[in-house]
């Protein structure tokens, strides 16, 4: 992985620390909307952590094959991100 890994620790510290604060609000029997609230949260850090990694993909691991890879190589990136834009746009 190329993408900056204290950065990428640190926000699944976060997610990590705020998916406890969801199973805590849950036992609590917390209102409804808080614990929706939480969650839109923790799926934004998640976002958000996926976003650094796709875009460190792209200009690391993608930008080097297109730069120095086979044919093969760069057909099977190109589909590897068709791939992923498709389950991300579901």
């Amino acid at each position: 992985m190329k993408a900056d890994k204290e950065k990428i620790t640190r926000l699944l510290k976060t997610a990590r620390g705020q998916l406890d604060g969801l199973l805590k609000m849950v036992e609590e029997d917390r209102y409804c909307i808080d614990i929706s609230n939480q969650i839109s949260a923790t799926q934004a850090i998640l976002q958000k952590i996926n976003n650094e990694i796709i875009q460190s993909h792209l200009k690391s691991c993608v930008k080097d094959s297109f730069e120095r890879g086979s044919e093969e190589d760069k057909a099977d990136k190109i589909e590897e991100i068709v791939k992923l834009l498709d389950k991300l746009t579901k």
